[in-house]
C-alpha cells in the first residue's frame, strides 16, 4: 500500500491513492538549516532573534529497503518508513546542531486545524503556527484596552497571539492528520500550495494518517497518545464557585447561594495560601501552605462544605514567591532553577519575583508531591486545584538534569505528570486538577484543561469569544476535554465585566463539561455570581447544568475515546466550507450552542447544521441547514437539540423545570 511513484518532475511517496509527500531537486522534501537563535523573555512572553548561516536543500534521494536517505553537500538525513493501517510514520536521523524544514503538498481548497490551542483562527490556512509554549496575555494589548476608547481598539490577528499549549498536530478537512514527534521550538506555515514545518532540531518522526471523518482521525490519535482525562462525578452536580477572601467569606457566600436554590458542586479559593496585592490587583501569595490568618480552621470549613455536598478546591503553581518560607527552604535544599553562577533564577510575574521549582530534580519533585500537594492540600481535605502556569521555563537557566531549550515545551507536561502522580499515589479517585499550559502528551496526565486567562470583555482576540476557536483547536490536537473561567480573568483599567457579560459567559458554560467561575484579578471591580442582577440567572443556569449531568457524562465518555466534547459547526460534515459561525459549537453530538457574544443583544443569528432540531428554551421545531434570527434574552443563549436524540426528554425536562 506504501509505494514510491516516479513522475517527470520528481517522485512521490504514496499511501494507496493518497500522496504523503513530493520530492524533486527544485522542491525537496527536506532542508537542513544552520542558524543561531537568541531569546528575550519577559513574564512568559518570549521574543526570538534568528540568524541563519546556512541552508542546505537535501536534493539527492537514495532509496533503500524500508528507508531512504536525503543528502547534499556532505549533509544527510536518514529516513525509516513504517507503514501503518491508516498511513505512514517516517522516523528521522539527522545531525546535531542543525534545524530541519519539511515540505508537504497542500490540497486545493483544504482547511487546516489543530496546532494546539489557537485563539484567533479555527482554520489555519494562510497562517503560521509557532511551536513554543508561551504566555497568552500581552501587556501591550492590556494597556491599549485600558487607554483607548472601545471603538478605537483593533483586535489582534492570529500572528500576534501566543499559546499556552501549542502542539505540532494538524488535521485537515480532506482527511489528513500530520503530526511531528518533537519537543523543539519551531513553526508551521500553511501556504496555498504547500505546508512548511520547521524545527530547531531534527524531529524523531513525522506521521501522516488518513481517515474519512474527524472521529476516525482523532480515535487513531488517541491510540498513539494515550488520553487519560477525566472529571470526578461530583463536578457534574452544579457550578464550582470562584470565591476568595477567607474562611468566613467562602462559607457565607457558598451557603447563601445554596439557600437561594443554586446547584453548587464546589468552591475554588485560589488565595488559600494568602493574597498578594500588586498594582495589577489581587494575586496569590505563592507559598503553598494554608494562610492561617486568612483561612483559620480551613479543615473544619471544608468539612462544613462537604456536609452540604460542596467540595473545596485550591491553587498551586511550580513557583515560590521570593523570601516566602517555602522559597527559603527550597533555596537551601537546591530545589530551584539557577543561573550559571549558581544563584536562583527569578521569574517575574507582574511586579514580584519568584523562584521556579526544578522539575528535573527528583528530590524537588518528591518534596512537591509529598509536602506541597499531599500534606498541605490533600490531607486538608482539598478535592481539586488549579495547577497553574508551566510555560515560563527560561531557556538559559541551569537545571538539575537536561537542556532547558529541549525541555521548555515539555515543562507543562512534566508539571502535569507530577500532579497526576501525587493524586494517584495518595489514592483518592475523587480528586481532580486543571491546567492551562500543555504540549503533546498533556492529555495523558491532566484531567482537564482550561483556556487560560481571557480578558473580561467580548473581544474576539482575548475575550469570551476566543475560548471557542481555542477549544476547537485543542480538540483537533488530541485534547478533547477543556473548559474556561466563567467571566474571564484579566481586568485592568476600564476593562471589567458587568452583570450582562458574567451572565452571558455563564450561559455558555452551562452547556460545557465543567462550569467554574473566576473572581478575576480585580474581584471588587467585576460582577460576580451573587450580584443582585446575576443571582437569579446563577440559580437557574446551575440547576440546568446539574440536570444535564447524564448527557455531560456521555460527552465525557466520548472524550475519553479521543472525540472532542466541544466541536465546531462543520465537524460532522468534515468540510470547513460548510461552516457558518466560528462562535457556535456542538456539545457532544446532540446539543448545538450559539453563545451571545455581542453586548446588549436581544436576538442571535444562527445557522443550524444538517438535521432536525428543537429549540431548548421554546420547544419549537427547526429545520437544519437554515438561518434563523432567534430570541436571546439574558439568561437564555440560543441552544438546540436533535429531535431524534436519545436525550431529548432529558433536554426538554431540564428546560421546562428551570424556566
Amino acid at each position: 500500500m506504501l509505494s514510491f511513484q516516479n513522475r517527470s518532475d520528481g517522485r512521490t511517496l504514496d499511501f494507496g491513492d493518497r500522496q504523503v509527500f513530493f520530492h524533486s531537486s527544485e522542491h525537496p522534501f527536506a532542508i537542513a538549516i544552520k542558524r543561531e537563535k537568541t531569546y528575550e523573555a519577559d513574564r512568559g512572553t518570549v521574543k526570538e532573534t534568528v540568524t541563519e548561516t546556512a541552508r542546505v536543500p537535501l536534493v539527492d534521494f537514495t532509496e533503500q529497503d524500508g528507508a531512504f536517505v536525503l543528502s547534499a553537500k556532505g549533509h544527510s538525513l536518514s529516513v525509516t518508513m513504517a507503514e501503518q493501517s491508516d498511513g505512514v510514520r517516517l522516523s528521522f536521523t539527522g545531525e546535531e546542531g542543525w534545524a530541519y524544514a519539511f515540505t508537504l503538498p497542500a490540497i486545493d481548497g483544504e482547511a487546516v486545524f489543530g496546532g494546539g490551542e489557537q485563539y484567533r483562527q479555527t482554520n489555519l490556512k494562510g497562517e503560521t503556527v509557532v511551536n513554543f509554549v508561551s504566555e497568552h496575555i500581552k501587556a501591550k494589548t492590556v494597556i491599549e484596552k485600558a487607554l483607548l476608547p472601545r471603538f478605537l481598539y483593533r483586535e489582534k490577528p492570529h500572528s500576534a497571539i501566543g499559546s499556552y499549549a501549542p502542539m505540532p498536530v494538524f488535521l485537515t478537512d480532506r482527511g489528513r492528520m500530520i503530526r511531528f514527534d518533537t519537543a523543539s521550538d519551531g513553526k508551521s506555515t500553511f501556504g496555498r500550495d504547500c505546508y512548511r514545518f520547521e524545527f530547531d532540531a531534527c524531529p524523531e518522526s513525522m506521521t501522516v494518517s488518513f481517515g474519512d471523518s474527524f472521529d476516525a482521525l482523532l480515535t487513531s490519535l488517541a491510540k498513539e497518545i494515550p488520553n487519560r482525562q477525566y472529571i470526578p462525578d461530583w463536578c457534574f452536580d452544579g457550578m464550582i464557585l470562584g470565591i476568595q477572601g477567607g474562611t468566613q467569606t467562602i462559607l457565607e457566600k457558598t451557603f447563601a447561594m445554596l439557600d437561594a436554590g443554586a446547584k453548587i458542586s464546589g468552591v475554588w479559593s485560589q488565595d488559600w495560601s494568602g493574597e498578594n496585592r500588586t498594582v495589577m490587583g489581587k494575586q496569590v501569595w505563592w507559598n503553598w501552605e494554608v494562610d492561617e490568618k486568612l483561612y483559620p480552621d480551613l479543615k473544619g470549613a471544608i468539612e462544613k462544605l462537604n456536609a452540604r455536598g460542596v467540595r473545596f478546591l485550591a491553587y498551586i503553581n511550580p513557583y515560590l514567591v521570593k523570601d516566602s518560607r517555602l522559597y527559603t527552604e527550597c533555596k537551601e535544599k537546591g530545589f530551584l532553577i539557577t543561573h550559571t553562577d549558581g544563584s536562583v533564577y527569578h521569574i517575574k510575574s507582574t511586579t514580584f519575583d519568584a523562584g521556579m521549582l526544578d522539575l528535573t530534580n527528583p528530590e524537588a519533585v518528591r518534596f512537591t508531591k509529598d509536602v506541597l500537594i499531599k500534606q498541605n492540600m490533600l490531607d486538608l481535605g482539598v478535592s481539586g486545584w488549579m495547577a497553574d502556569f508551566g510555560e515560563y521555563l527560561p531557556v538559559d537557566c541551569v537545571l538539575f538534569d537536561g537542556d532547558p531549550k529541549k525541555l521548555h515545551n515539555l515543562w507543562p507536561v512534566l508539571w502535569a505528570k507530577l500532579n497526576r502522580e501525587a493524586v494517584e499515589e495518595y489514592g483518592r479517585d475523587d480528586v481532580m486538577f486543571f491546567m492551562r499550559s500543555g504540549y503533546v502528551g498533556v492529555q495523558t496526565y491532566a484531567p482537564i484543561l482550561w483556556n487560560g486567562d481571557q480578558h473580561t470583555d467580548t473581544t474576539k482576540d482575548y475575550g469570551m469569544p476566543c475560548v471557542m476557536p481555542a477549544s476547537f483547536s485543542l480538540g483537533f490536537s488530541g485534547v478533547p476535554m477543556i473548559h474556561c473561567d466563567v467571566g474571564g480573568f484579566f481586568s485592568f483599567g476600564k476593562m471589567k465585566r458587568k452583570p450582562e457579560l458574567f451572565t452571558r459567559w455563564m450561559e455558555m458554560c452551562t452547556f460545557s463539561l465543567l462550569m467554574r467561575s473566576h473572581e478575576s484579578i480585580r474581584p471588587w471591580a467585576n460582577a460576580q455570581f451573587d450580584a443582585e442582577e446575576v443571582t437569579p440567572h446563577t440559580v437557574r443556569l446551575t440547576s440546568i447544568h446539574a440536570a444535564l449531568k447524564p448527557y455531560i457524562k456521555h460527552c465525557e465518555e466520548l472524550a475519553k475515546a479521543g472525540l472532542p466534547a466541544m466541536r465546531p459547526d462543520f465537524y460532522d460534515a468534515m468540510d470547513y466550507g460548510q461552516s457558518r459561525d466560528m462562535y457556535s459549537y456542538f456539545l457532544g453530538e446532540d446539543l448545538f450552542v450559539c453563545p451571545v457574544i455581542e453586548r446588549r443583544a436581544k436576538t442571535r443569528e444562527v445557522f443550524l447544521p444538517k438535521g432536525e432540531w428543537i429549540g431548548f428554551w421554546s420547544g419549537k421545531a427547526y429545520a437544519g441547514e437554515t438561518a434563523y434570527t432567534v430570541p436571546a434574552p439574558l439568561g437564555q443563549t440560543p441552544v438546540f437539540y436533535r429531535k431524534n436524540s436519545a436525550y431529548a426528554d432529558l433536554f426538554r425536562r431540564a428546560a421546562e423545570e428551570n424556566q
